[in-house]
């Protein structure tokens, strides 16, 4: 028996791992259901999509979105030590200050960003030192990117030639404007939340860390949570929590251990014949993700990330720790507003220097790049449910996207926005043909048309245990699940909406957080 059992090897639940372990009095189980991090591409920042649809890779797909065509979209999902901070693609961004203030309007009280930001903070190596708003000395290394390619930059000028103010900083005061991306790297290698927090705790003696160990069902003793079933190399294990166990496996896997364990919807949970340990009707809905299309260009010089992978660059990278290899290919960005009239952004930009369609299985021949609008603000709302009751077997994942008509027309601003920077002046050394959707889909049917087929996850989905104290709340603002003892879910599930950019800087805060929490 140890003291706390963390469900889920992810972003949230290697900072807990550290924080809970810390103190050489308690005793710690992490459990993850995938392997250990180890293969190459994980470390390689380029490489990251190499991991989809590997053993590494939950590779969820959703339902059938009738908005999009009745397309059915590939999510990837780490499932490995780091989960999907060792599989993402670096970008450090926390997010505007508002949705904090949001979510603590809410009634989360402790959420503004005023509260947040202290977790910001602790977690964080800034490399430009410690100021007001960023902190030094963390375990999480914050840089700018070593080698950037000159498309990218050309994007950030494009930007600011076309009235976007140059942001140096995303995580400043203003989000508004374009820039590089910061990102969570360690000299020129992915620096995840295992290799920043578990692999340092891995030496503790109160630290048991059990891989390919997939949680099945949460144990209860009436309304005290005692412990979890789980499923490791084949073979079914116990193990026993004296003070908490702690959901840690995101906003697809958190509702459907829920689920699996009595928690949720007991019409849900009755349909597939679920003993109903604590009838919770939010658990899986509010499902939140970043839908994004992409604006495709050749470039007429033979300078993008398609050649990263030549033995001259190989090289570079493994003697020097630099070159395209260093790239999170999403290396330039902005924050904008589709419509002046908005109090703040509604459309995130990732540049990429490479073509990067379909989550990168699409490759076109030759050298180009990729605008990649996304839309930030979703007012659709999907669900994560059961499929089956075997625990093994995948849930159903419906994000609903486009269900709500305005967020189409909001991504379609970003791709208009997208063909006015293609055409700026910085981009005249390198912009050769539109590739997608092309220059002969010119009208607005044909361009929404481009939308739907096109559209997919920007690997953000949240919200789906959300935070609050509304009828359809899973958790409270210390994140414990209503109406139950000694169970917590720390993770991106708990947002009760989606922060205005990536999301693995906010797990990773809102872990430092609760780990304070559950010591006090």
């Amino acid at each position: 028996m140890v003291d706390y059992i963390i469900i889920g090897a992810g972003s949230a639940g290697c900072v807990l791992a550290n924080r809970l372990s810390a103190d050489t009095q308690t005793t710690v189980l992490l459990l993850e259901a995938g392997g250990p991090d180890s293969r190459r591409e994980i470390h390689i920042p380029a490489a990251f999509s190499k991991l989809f649809k590997t053993p590494l890779d939950w590779a969820y797909e959703t339902e059938e979105q009738p908005a999009l065509d009745n397309r059915k979209l590939f999510w990837p999902r780490g499932k490995m030590l780091g989960g999907s901070s060792s599989m993402n693609a670096m970008i450090y961004i926390r997010g505007n200050p508002r949705d904090y203030d949001r979510w603590a309007e809410l009634g989360n009280e402790g959420w503004s960003f005023a509260d947040v930001l202290p977790y910001f903070k602790r977690a964080e190596n800034q490399q430009h030192g410690a100021s007001s708003l960023h902190g030094a000395g963390g375990p999480l290394d914050v840089c700018d990117l070593r080698t950037v390619n000159p498309l990218s930059q050309a994007f950030v000028d494009a930007c600011v030639e076309s009235g976007i103010a140059r942001n140096d900083d995303f995580n400043s005061v203003r989000q508004e404007g374009a820039g590089l991306y910061q990102v969570t790297q360690r000299q020129g290698q992915r620096h995840s939340a295992a290799a920043a927090y578990l692999r340092p705790a891995l030496k503790r003696p109160n630290l048991g860390v059990h891989s390919n160990a997939q949680a099945t069902r949460i144990l209860f003793e009436g309304r005290r949570t005692v412990g979890v079933q789980y499923r490791q190399n084949g073979t079914n294990a116990e193990a026993r929590a004296r003070r908490e166990v702690i959901l840690c496996v995101g906003a697809v896997n958190s509702p459907q251990l829920l689920l699996l364990s009595g928690i949720g919807a007991a019409e849900q949970l009755k349909r597939f014949s679920l003993e109903v340990v604590m009838d919770l009707p939010g658990v899986g809905l509010n499902l939140q993700d970043h839908v994004a299309t992409g604006v495709l260009y050749e470039c007429r010089q033979p300078i993008t990330l398609a050649g990263a992978q030549s033995p001259r660059h190989l090289l570079d990278y493994i003697v020097f720790k630099r070159g395209p290899l260093t790239s999170n290919v999403a290396e330039a960005g902005a924050f904008v507003r589709s419509q002046p009239s908005l109090a703040g952004p509604d459309l995130q930009f990732h540049f990429a220097p490479v073509y990067f369609a379909n989550n990168g299985f699409d490759v076109p021949p030759g050298h180009g790049f990729t605008f990649g609008p996304s839309l930030l603000h979703p007012e659709s709302r999907g669900q994560i449910a059961l499929r089956s009751p075997d625990p093994l077997a995948p849930p159903s994942i419906q994000p609903n996207y486009f269900k709500c008509e305005g967020d189409l027309h909001v991504l379609l601003e970003g791709l208009k926005l997208s063909r006015r920077l293609a055409q700026a002046k910085a981009f005249e050394p390198y912009r050769g043909t539109e590739v997608r959707p092309g220059a002969a889909v010119q009208a607005e049917a044909a361009l929404i048309a481009f939308v739907r087929q096109s559209a997919q996850t920007l690997y953000h989905p949240v919200g789906t245990c959300k935070m609050g104290s509304d009828p359809l709340a899973v958790v409270d603002a210390k994140l414990r699940v209503h109406g139950l003892e000694g169970l917590r879910v720390v993770d991106a599930s708990i947002m009760p909406n989606v922060v205005s950019g990536n999301t693995n800087a906010p797990t990773i805060m809102l872990a430092e957080k609760a780990s304070e929490m559950i010591r006090q």
